[in-house]
């Protein structure tokens, strides 16, 4: 089992940052893919950006591309997303990731475990 909790969320202006966080706590995670998805409210939710513990990442589109960084520390068992610029449509429920391979999947139902989800509130 893996255990995903995020953090760093909250209400920021546009055009401000946030970083958020995602600690993973269980099996090993050498094998695994880290996501970070999102849920604004009426919406499906949608693929942000990816990245495996070995290396490599993606990201979804042109609507974060630029702005959004994903990272990962493999010595804290941590996952980041780093938004900056942040826009109104950025505003959603936050939810980190994961899954066993070394594909970073787009679609929800690739992933395997899910933390509880975190809102960031961006405000015109």
């Amino acid at each position: 089992q893996v255990q995903l909790v995020e953090s760093g969320g909250g209400l920021v202006q546009a055009g401000g940052s946030l970083r958020l966080s995602c600690a993973a706590s269980g099996r090993t995670f050498s094998s695994y893919v880290m996501g970070w998805f999102r849920q604004a409210p009426g919406k499906e939710r949608e693929f942000v950006a990816g990245i495996r513990w070995s290396g490599g990442s993606l990201y979804n589109g042109d609507s974060v591309k630029g702005r959004f960084t994903i990272s990962s520390d493999t010595a804290k068992s941590t996952m980041y997303l780093q938004m900056n610029t942040l826009r109104p449509e950025d505003t959603a429920v936050y939810y980190c990731a994961a899954r066993s391979g070394v594909r970073i999947a787009f679609t929800r139902d690739e992933y395997d475990y899910w933390g509880q989800g975190i809102q960031v509130t961006v405000s015109s």
